[in-house]
């Protein structure tokens, strides 16, 4: 029975447990413990390597867990999780590539990224959850965990985790679902539905609460987070609810935090709704921290009109005999994302997201090849002791193992001829269909194209001309092009052109340029070919423009190392 660690880490807490996988997956929690951190700033994540090694180090002993495969969480705050929709036609890893470029706030070189295809779509497009995180901050904490004697070997996002762990607890939920994850600093809001998902970090959570206290009756911050927990909890409403003046008011300032909480809630779901095209929520389960809170389920169900229920995702989770099962019931709201980490050791996951910084990876690539080393040196000293048996006289049995030694090399040597003989075999075959699949590639060229054009028009904008050029005759070097006719309304243009001048600090571009801006993003046309032709004004209330631009040659589904290959096999030959 193999064993595997997971690690969450929040705002001011970190979560290791320890748990057993047994037959078909299934999971038994036998050891777990948590440490105070102080403040992670998500700017500052670095600061993790001078105080989360030694929490690891103090959990590890206190609570006899012993170094095994680790999976580590980063929070919702230090991710950008996007779920998107690709069209089935073109290359989909291109695609899943430009969402990346266009969505993540950071150069392409400083992420590092994974992403998952869900499943199909109703529509017919491929669902697909996309995730990224400044590598900077992956490696601040990658390090500090080797730093306390643990080897991390997946590094999963805590709102994926909370959807592992959902859809195995819960694995014949339909329709909409949201999960609130109430920690200290930020609220995780996940949206399922289907095969759609949808997240966002909201940044009022317990420590909201206990800063309003603070302020509201002039203590410090400690002892109004002493208080909240001891005497905190959710007023429904009215006037007065409690006897006690002092409980009474605590009540109705955590009230009004979550009010704001609330109103953010339904703005995301409402987003959600419009953008993705979703469904309303039909039930909202809650877990973190601060979920804790008295009356919480009361308030929100009460906010939501839907039903509310804390996530349990522990029913088939088995428990060692070193826990404490009275103490596990206080401490389960803060275990929930270490279930759906656990999931990554027996494949169970629905989404198996890891963003291990790119060294990481190498040095397990690196690990996987030393079996086949110690067979390589194993198989050295078995020589040498055959040399050794000769020698000191024991001819006849050397004599016996080394005819097995060669009859077993005969017969690898003719699984050798097959096997050269398959992969030429295979070979041919896989060159058919490269072939092939260049044709589809090829066909779906044109559909490509238009779909990156049409992208980067504005609201307001639509082609009415699409001309093939072809290249120049006399210049060999020249490639195919394309003259794009736009029109758009005037006044929809002008808002846009002002816009544009507010956001880059009143640099003003024409329609025409934000719109050329944009298609030299595209890998379909060379970007420095693609320029503006002529503007114009028609009708007086609409605007047109022409543009020009080359073909970006087509993306070869050949490896070029594998072009390399024969290229040299060719010159063997001759």
């Amino acid at each position: 029975m193999s064993r595997i660690l997971t690690l969450n880490i929040g705002a001011s807490k970190a979560v290791l447990a320890e748990y057993s996988l047994g037959g078909k997956g299934r999971l038994t929690l036998t050891g777990y413990g948590s440490g105070e951190l102080p403040a992670v700033d998500v700017n500052d994540i670095g600061s993790l390597g001078a105080t989360l090694p030694q929490v690891l180090r103090q959990i590890m002993r206190e609570k006899d867990i012993h170094p095994a495969p680790l999976v580590v969480s980063l929070g919702g705050q230090m991710v950008f999780p996007r779920f998107a929709k690709c069209p089935p036609v073109g290359e989909l890893e291109q695609q899943v590539r430009y969402e990346i470029e266009e969505n993540v706030p950071f150069p392409i070189d400083e992420i590092v990224s994974d992403y998952q295809f869900l499943g199909n779509m109703a529509d017919g497009d491929k669902a697909v959850m996309i995730v990224a995180a400044k590598v900077e901050a992956v490696r601040a904490v990658t390090d500090a965990v080797r730093a306390a004697g643990l080897k991390p070997t997946v590094v999963d996002v805590s709102p994926v985790a909370i959807c592992n762990a959902l859809k195995v607890a819960y694995p014949q939920l339909e329709g909409c679902s949201v999960v609130l994850d109430v920690g200290s600093k930020t609220t995780n809001l996940i949206i399922l539905e289907g095969e759609k998902v949808y997240n966002r970090s909201i940044p009022i959570a317990g420590n909201t609460i206990t800063k309003d206290i603070a302020q509201q009756f002039g203590c410090s911050f400690e002892e109004a987070e002493q208080v909240k927990l001891e005497r905190g909890y959710v007023a429904l409403g009215g006037v007065t609810e409690d006897e006690d003046e002092v409980t009474d008011r605590i009540s109705k300032i955590i009230r009004t935090v979550l009010t704001r909480l609330h109103a953010e809630i339904s703005r995301s779901i409402n987003f959600y709704r419009s953008q993705q095209g979703g469904s309303a929520p039909t039930r909202l389960f809650l877990t973190g921290g601060t979920a804790r809170l008295p009356q919480l389920d009361q308030f929100f169900m009460d906010a939501l009109q839907v039903d509310v229920q804390y996530l349990n995702p522990f029913g088939s989770v088995a428990f060692g005999s070193k826990i404490n099962k009275a103490q596990f019931e206080d401490d389960a709201f803060a275990l929930t994302e270490s279930v759906g980490l656990a999931l990554r050791g027996g494949d169970n996951a629905w989404i198996s997201i890891n963003l291990l910084p790119p060294e990481l990876v190498n040095e397990a690539r690196a690990m996987k090849r030393i079996p086949f080393l110690v067979a390589g040196g194993v198989a050295f000293l078995a020589a040498l002791g055959v040399g050794w048996m000769l020698e000191s006289g024991g001819v006849e049995k050397a004599k016996a193992k080394l005819e097995r030694v060669e009859s077993r090399n005969r017969s690898l040597k003719s699984l050798d001829t097959k096997l050269k003989a398959e992969q030429k075999a295979e070979q041919e075959v896989r060159g058919k269909c490269d072939e092939f699949q260049q044709l589809l590639m090829s066909r779906s060229a044109a559909l490509r194209r238009l779909q990156d054009v049409r992208r980067s028009l504005l609201d307001g904008m639509w082609i009415t001309e699409w001309k093939a050029l072809p290249a120049e005759k006399d210049k060999p070097e020249a490639r195919e092009a394309v003259m794009v006719t736009v029109r758009g309304w005037r006044d929809a243009m002008e808002k846009a052109e002002a816009k544009w001048a507010e956001d880059n600090g009143g640099k003003g571009s024409t329609v025409a340029e934000i719109v050329m801006s944009k298609i030299k993003r595209s890998a379909e046309f060379v970007p420095e070919s693609v320029k503006i032709d002529k503007q114009r004004s028609v009708e007086g209330c609409l605007t047109e423009f022409t543009l020009l631009m080359q073909l970006a040659p087509a993306p070869s589904i050949v490896p070029e190392n594998e072009k390399e290959k024969g290229r040299k096999g060719k010159g063997t030959k001759k």
